[in-house]
């Protein structure tokens, strides 16, 4: 009698009770009573409100959202640098270091040919020219490169040009400077 009463199917299942259970028909009723149980012991749930929001009633429900933007998705490496730039503060350094990554497309092709931006400064962008005609002609557009330069990069990056020709440095101001005449030789 306890033969009988341990191949008898749990309670929920859909075979008669008569049968003699063995083998793969014990494996099928052990499965649907544990589906049923499972079943009867899941809380029920709401369905999404088909609006593409994935919301029920201000609730965000769990798993896949549906159609439409999500921030899981996957995202232009372009935005995502944006907002890493911005939250880290990297802003002003990122613009300073376009004015020397792209100087051919801020000030065009043809006056980055005869020029290059050298170092910049609390603002001030130093600008080497390859000739002295090239740096007078600079010093005539200063004002024009400022307004690329700002319309390109930004207001405040850059707010004053230094542009020199190509002539040896001078000794006459600046660190290495000697009071009086300096150095003669002791002749004469």
């Amino acid at each position: 009698m306890s033969d009988d009463a341990d191949r008898s199917p749990p309670s929920g299942s859909s075979q008669p009770s008569g049968e003699d259970l063995t083998g793969p028909k014990l494996a099928r009723a052990a499965l649907e009573a544990a589906r049923v149980r499972r079943e009867a012991s899941r809380p029920t749930r709401r369905r999404n409100s088909g609006d593409g929001t994935g919301t029920e009633g201000g609730r965000r429900l769990r798993g896949y959202s549906g159609p439409g933007p999500d921030p899981r998705d996957p995202q232009p490496l372009a935005s995502v640098l944006a907002r890493m730039v911005k939250a880290r503060g990297w802003q002003r350094p990122t613009a300073e270091a376009t004015v020397f990554g792209a100087w051919e497309r801020v000030v065009g092709s043809d006056v980055a040919g005869h020029c290059r931006p050298v170092k910049l400064e609390n603002g001030e962008l130093t600008v080497e020219a390859e000739s002295t005609a090239w740096a007078t002609q600079l010093r005539l557009l200063a004002a024009k490169l400022l307004i690329r330069i700002a319309g390109e990069i930004g207001n405040g990056v850059v707010t004053k040009l230094h542009i020199h020709g190509p002539a040896a440095p001078s000794w006459s101001r600046g660190p290495r400077r000697v009071r009086g005449r300096g150095p003669r030789d002791t002749y004469g």
